[in-house]
């Protein structure tokens, strides 16, 4: 194993010492490790999120004005834990509520849902959103039914925009419902991950062969074939995606994502098979994002995720950001 690292015991104190360091506009709590946005919130939604490191910029780099206002950095591939999610809403909210975007595994559900409860004791109004949207399986060894990938970002992106225009709890609630329910997702991997705590790879992938379905943990996909050229992988993921939901004749914003080993080269050969996919199936690729979102430490491989999007949404997306990882102008 050859990593950027001092130890494994130190990675996520490290990194999070690398955001605060990077970002002055940011706020880091070291002790319960959040990073916190520091844009005004006053009299509005906040936003929070937060699940194992390792799929980084997930989610400490899309923390900002008009996305996330606060993230919860739990250990490599590990659920925050309660106390922290509650340190987390506790310190953003302003009296309008507090939205939890949780990814749809054991541990992320438990632990946020526990943080809620505790949150309502405190009198802090708590909505919640789960984000399930990987069409591979049906059940993992992470999780009790779909897995939570790509749909994530847009949802954080979008919902945060209407909170940020001052949009009530409950109306952002059903808008990020909204989302969840029209995002799908399917990755590949080339390669394994290597948790440096573990130091080896997380599975076995021979020379030549490549896993459909993969998960950001390293779960086990849907099969195991021979590699793939990129037209032919990009076929296998849209039709995938697209016979799980019907997004014929709709606009969509599409997310083709690394998952921390592929350069960037390959996922722009990768979306331009992609958006000729889309193409011959009458789908509008209404706007689009490419690169390392949604990652996996040094796995290689890719996810794409399609979201319907109406005006609304696109108007939203549009909508100004100022995050690390996610940054434009209205």
């Amino acid at each position: 194993m050859k990593k950027l690292i001092n130890s494994p015991q130190t990675l996520l104190a490290d990194a999070l010492r690398g955001v605060a360091a990077a970002h002055t506009d940011l706020a880091v709590d070291f002790a319960n490790r959040i990073v916190f946005s520091t844009a005004p919130r006053e009299g509005r939604v906040a936003l929070v999120s937060g699940g194992g490191s390792g799929h980084e910029p997930l989610h400490s780099g899309f923390v900002g004005a008009g996305m996330l206002d606060a993230a919860c950095a739990g250990e490599i591939f590990t659920s925050p834990t309660p106390d922290q999610i509650l340190a987390a809403a506790s310190g953003v909210d302003s009296g309008s509520g507090v939205l939890f975007v949780v990814k749809n595994y054991t541990g992320d559900l438990l632990n946020f849902e526990m943080a809620a409860e505790l949150a309502r004791e405190q009198g802090i109004e708590i909505a919640t959103v789960i984000v399930a949207d990987d069409v591979a399986v049906e059940d993992s060894t992470w999780t009790a039914g779909r897995r939570g990938v790509g749909t994530t970002l847009i949802l954080e992106k979008v919902a945060g925009a209407a909170a940020a225009q001052g949009w009530p709890l409950e109306k952002v609630q059903v808008l990020a419902e909204r989302v969840a329910h029209a995002g799908r997702s399917m990755g590949a991997a080339l390669t394994s991950c290597t948790v440096p705590a573990v130091g080896r790879p997380s599975f076995d992938l021979p020379e030549g062969e490549m896993e459909l379905g993969v998960g950001i943990h390293g779960e086990p996909g849907r099969k195991r074939v021979p590699v793939m050229s990129a037209a032919e992988l990009a076929e296998e993921l849209v039709e995938s995606i697209t016979t799980d939901y019907a997004f014929t004749g709709k606009p969509v914003i599409a997310l083709l994502t690394g998952l921390g080993g592929t350069p960037l080269i390959e996922l722009y050969g990768m979306f331009a098979e992609v958006a000729d996919r889309l193409k011959e199936r009458n789908i509008t690729l209404a706007r689009s994002l490419v690169g390392d979102y949604v990652t996996s430490l040094d796995m290689a491989g890719c996810s794409l995720t399609l979201v319907e999007a109406d005006e609304e949404i696109l108007h939203l997306w549009d909508a100004p950001v100022d995050t690390p990882a996610l940054r434009w102008k209205a």
